[in-house]
């Protein structure tokens, strides 16, 4: 038979925490000037975290971002052979999206780094956006308007686990908790809120026992 995955149910108090105890670190290493989203787990961390980073940083507005990604959930026009092995992007930035990057400390927000698929498409792809808008500029204003866009990384949970894909090295990585490769029942995913945290009292009850 095979091994029951294990699940474990986090709450928003959880998730409001691990993010309230992550942002001063943030905060004095990178400065983000915008946060991008990736959607739909990122959208409730990123405004979380936005919050906090502004009592950081009271000077700064913050904008969020939001992009779409999909790797196992089923998305129109997406084949069965590529759920679960390929990153379909379902929303973006617009055709701004350079302009809006160009220059800028971008922080890309999840909930969760598993294989870092999703994670190492979205910077990549990001970065794109950001050379593609550098080429209109001037040649002698291109160098120094890429020096100063600088993407990080944050992810309520990182799963300790091989990854699939690689983050460029020296790229800011920041997590909110490094668990087990676990299945992590988020709050969002709820249908029965109450339910969902009794089930995390009793998942912490039994790691404790």
């Amino acid at each position: 038979m095979p091994e029951e995955v294990k699940h474990w149910h986090v709450t928003y108090n959880d998730i409001h925490n691990l993010i309230r105890r992550c942002t001063p670190k943030i905060s004095e290493e990178f400065n983000p000037d915008l946060l991008v989203a990736i959607g739909g787990g990122g959208f409730f961390p990123a405004r979380v975290m936005r919050t906090f980073l502004r009592e950081q940083t009271t000077n700064k507005t913050l904008q969020i971002q939001a992009i779409g990604l999909s790797l196992y959930e089923p998305v129109e026009g997406a084949t069965e052979e590529q759920i679960g092995q390929e990153v379909v992007r379902t929303q973006w930035l617009g055709i701004d999206a350079g302009k809006m990057l160009l220059g800028k400390r971008v922080l890309i927000v999840d909930e969760v780094d598993d294989t870092r698929k999703t994670l190492g498409y979205a910077l990549a792809e990001l970065k794109k956006d950001v050379e593609e808008e550098a080429l209109r500029h001037p040649e002698s204003e291109r160098g120094a308007l890429l020096a100063a866009t600088k993407f990080g990384i944050f992810v309520v949970h990182n799963k300790k686990k091989p990854k699939l894909s690689q983050l460029p090295t020296g790229t800011p990585y920041y997590s909110g908790e490094d668990v087990e490769d676990l299945w992590l029942d988020y709050p969002w995913e709820a249908t029965n809120i109450e339910e969902h945290d009794r089930l995390a009292a009793a998942d912490k009850s039994s790691a404790s026992a």
